[in-house]
């Protein structure tokens, strides 16, 4: 008889725990390959295309276009060819490709062996009404109850909020985080969220927002939210900026990229190029502080984050191992991310894992700004726009382009002498690029 195969919504890494389902790739009934594509969900960090690991027909899906599930929900099951067994074993499943997403791969599969079954546990079923789902995944584990292995012990019950909850507790602005759920193992149900939002329409109110728009502080918006208000409640941040003449960097610039066939150099990685040389000489700058061992962490190599704009907002591409690449290198790296991140394929390893990050403000048309240190990293240098202005060049006033630049440093990794160091260095390269070539 065919066998049936439960895939769950993998751990995507990164910390990420819930998906949201934008568009299923395939329909049920469907004949689908291994590792092929099924269903496209967008996380916190990055749209995601979710490969299956089994082979079959798909015999059932799980989730609505829209609908928020978490890690080890069941996205679809499959049907994937006959399986044989003897009396009172049961044979191990076929562990498909273990290529559940690309770059978070499952784990090797297990060995082979017998299993006894075990006596099934029923499992309560809210009642309709109620607006809940079980779950009947293990602590720990991705397959439900009725396919469990026989060596697992009697799995726990663990509560998940249907989807109808969240949409609901959604158009309410209902945090579900500080909602006390009244059903089984604190389960919340619908009931739940509208009792939360009479009290918070009871609740007096100093300024009543009738008519304003609500924005739900959830996905890319909140992940960002909760990330700079962490790095404001921990970090003890302060920041000093200078304006430095970048005529010469600009005339550089247009220098290496004169002459057909060239790799085209940008300015940004021309100022990457810049932080990684200043970063070498001011290494406590490219560090994290490791607060329960109470010790400052000097990273060895520089993964230098910029930030982007894109249609889903502000994210921070990283760009692995920048110290040991050259301007046209980090050029073509930075373009690479960056167009990726704008049509929604960067990945969420390709948005963490930072040591430094690069924020040129500058492009929006503004001066300057008061960088947020992006969190657990120890700096971050801000660029301001390159503009004609006043300036006394070689003892005479002459209109020159300036740029001012902010750094955005944790207090506790360095002292002024060292932050106001690298943000010299910085300057003089741009006003020099000559001082660059001390690091080839």
């Amino acid at each position: 008889m065919a066998a049936v195969k439960e895939f769950a919504l993998p751990d995507l890494g990164e910390g990420l725990t819930e998906a949201q389902v934008v568009r299923w790739l395939v329909e049920v009934g469907d004949v689908v390959a291994v590792d092929q594509p099924v269903v496209e969900v967008e996380t916190a960090k990055a749209m995601v295309e979710v490969p299956c690991p089994y082979g079959g027909v798909v015999t059932a899906r799980f989730g609505e276009e829209g609908a928020e599930l978490p890690v080890g929900a069941p996205l679809l099951t499959v049907a994937v060819g006959e399986t044989e067994s003897s009396p009172g074993t049961e044979s191990a499943p076929d562990e498909g490709s273990g290529n559940v997403l690309v770059g978070y791969g499952t784990q090797a599969p297990a060995p082979r062996r017998a299993r006894v079954r075990r006596p099934q546990v029923p499992q309560p079923v809210p009642r309709p009404d109620d607006g809940a789902v079980w779950s009947d995944t293990p602590v720990g584990g991705g397959h439900s109850t009725a396919g469990a292995r026989a060596e697992d012990p009697v799995p726990a019950k663990v509560a998940v909020i249907s989807p109808l909850v969240r949409r609901i507790a959604r158009e309410r602005g209902v945090d579900l985080a500080r909602v006390r759920g009244s059903g089984p193992e604190g389960l919340i149900l619908r009931a739940d969220v509208e009792r939360a939002t009479a009290a918070a329409e009871s609740a007096p109110r100093a300024v009543s927002p009738a008519g304003g728009e609500r924005i739900p502080l959830r996905g890319l918006r909140g992940v960002v939210a909760e990330k700079l208000a962490r790095s404001r409640r921990e970090i003890p941040d302060a920041s000093c900026w200078v304006d430095a003449d970048a005529t010469e960097l600009l005339a550089a610039r247009r220098a290496m990229n004169e002459g057909p066939g060239r790799t085209k150099v940008s300015l940004l990685a021309l100022l990457a190029r810049i932080c990684t040389a200043a970063l070498a000489e001011f290494p406590e700058l490219n560090s994290v502080v490791d607060t329960e061992a109470e010790e400052i962490v000097l990273l060895p190599a520089v993964h230098l984050g910029f930030a982007a704009q894109t249609p889903r907002g502000l994210v921070v591409p990283v760009v692995r191992d920048a110290h040991t690449r050259g301007a046209a290198g980090l050029s073509a790296e930075i373009a690479r991310l960056t167009e990726a991140a704008r049509e929604g394929r960067i990945t969420p390893a390709e948005l963490t894992g930072g040591t430094f990050t690069l924020n040129n403000y500058g492009v929006f048309g503004v001066d300057g700004s008061t960088p947020i240190i992006n969190h657990p990293e120890a700096a971050m240098l801000g660029v301001g726009r390159i503009a004609p202005k006043p300036w006394v060049h070689q003892g005479e006033l002459a209109v020159r382009q300036v740029v001012q630049l902010s750094l955005a440093f944790d207090h506790r990794v360095c002292d002024g002498g060292t932050a106001g160091g690298f943000l010299r260095y910085v300057a003089d390269c741009v006003e020099r690029p000559a001082v660059l070539l001390r690091t080839l």
